[in-house]
């Protein structure tokens, strides 16, 4: 059985096959200055609205790990916030969108880009190659009106947040397109809403509840957010790659992101190293399931469920609240039998197997400090539990 010390450093190794090289942080941060720039220029449609792009997801988070296919593209969500100008009043969620779409196509245009833009139901994509292959996903949106923020600053009052918290989180609540809203195509109040920057200021508070961190407060606040690497930040990691793997032949069924990271946060309480912290959230994340809706409530946005597919009847067949809670099971068994040996053999094997990271046992046995010679392991690893939907189901 290794140490703590042991099964910190391995993880640790592990995390370096994971992590993201500083490039892919520095190019999506190039990328997204490069569109904003563009979207505010002199000849934009959008130079008198204030646009402001900036990212949100796992490259805002930190919590971005590298594709199972190295020659899959990453993912870049970006939010496109029209801050001036734009009302309800004034566009439909369909001008918004074709508004922004414009500069997109043009952005494309001028950058070479060969793939055509593509429309989702809330965003543009675009497939930029360079030397590093994203997909960006832009997301149209405006600041949404003093009553809704109200809403949702009452909201996040009931759920127990502080008032300093609520109000400085709904203050950045969006109103953001969707062309599968009933009202897409006329002017409306009635617009669906998004907050990826208060998200990002909650998960960052759950960051800094290690003492350590609101210890050097002053100091990290000046530290961009994916360079942190808080225990937070790097068991979410790990958690996302035993996802993926997991469910690599299973996409539908898979845990989505969104969830993993939220309830992740939700039990971290603040663990100074990576193998407390993966202890702690393992054990406790499924604590954070609501038995009733919300199941998965938005720490920004208590009466969204993160999880509502799980309850609605189109989805049903797929098992998804069934496969989470397998996954979870299969995690914290995953994660406990790399602990349970001295076998370098045996851990790489493991870590190979159940988080695709590959560890030559020789090395692994140096930067461990194993004996050379280690005893048979009697463990046996459980295999992986999906509950498959019933067939016919969509690929």
């Amino acid at each position: 059985m290794t140490t703590k010390e042991q099964k910190n450093l391995l993880l640790e190794n592990m995390l370096s096959q994971l992590e993201l090289p500083e490039s892919a942080y520095q190019k999506a941060r190039d990328r997204y200055e490069d569109i904003g720039g563009w979207l505010g220029r002199d000849e934009s449609f959008c130079k008198d609205n204030d646009p402001h792009i900036f990212p949100q997801g796992s490259f805002r988070l930190g919590t971005a790990i590298r594709p199972l296919d190295e020659n899959e593209p990453y993912d870049l969500d970006l939010t496109c916030k029209l801050r001036e100008g734009i009302t309800k009043g004034t566009y439909t969620q369909e001008s918004l969108k074709a508004l922004v779409g414009v500069e997109i196509e043009s952005y494309r245009m001028a950058r070479s880009i060969k793939s055509p833009k593509k429309e989702k139901h809330r965003c543009w994509c675009l497939e930029y190659q360079d030397g590093l292959s994203f997909h960006m996903d832009i997301v149209p949106c405006i600041p949404a009106d003093d009553s809704r923020q109200k809403l949702i600053f009452e909201s996040l009052r009931k759920s127990g947040a502080d008032r300093f918290f609520a109000e400085s989180t709904s203050h950045l609540t969006v109103s953001i397109t969707d062309d599968r809203h009933p009202e897409y195509k006329q002017l409306s109040e009635n617009w669906l809403i998004s907050n990826p920057e208060g998200y990002a200021k909650w998960f960052e508070s759950r960051m800094n509840f290690s003492s350590q961190f609101i210890m050097e407060r002053a100091q990290v606040d000046r530290i961009p957010i994916y360079k942190r690497k808080t225990p937070l930040q790097r068991s979410t990691q790990i958690l996302k790659r035993h996802r993926d793997l997991m469910f690599k032949d299973y996409l539908d069924v898979k845990p989505i992101s969104i969830i993993i990271t939220t309830l992740a946060a939700r039990a971290y309480q603040g663990e100074p190293d990576i193998e407390s912290a993966m202890n702690t959230i393992l054990s406790q994340m499924g604590s954070f399931v609501n038995s009733s809706r919300p199941k998965v409530p938005n720490p920004v946005d208590p009466e969204e469920d993160f999880a509502d597919r799980w309850s609605m009847p189109k989805y049903r067949h797929l098992n998804l609240e069934q496969n989470f809670r397998n996954w979870l099971k299969q995690a914290k068994n995953d994660f406990d039998i790399l602990g349970m040996s001295d076998d370098a053999s045996f851990i790489s094997e493991q870590a190979g197997q159940k988080f695709s990271v590959r560890l030559d046992a020789s090395e692994l046995r140096k930067s461990l400090g194993l004996a050379m010679v280690s005893p048979i392991s009697i463990i046996t690893p459980k295999e992986h539990t999906i509950s498959q939907p019933a067939k016919p189901w969509s690929k």
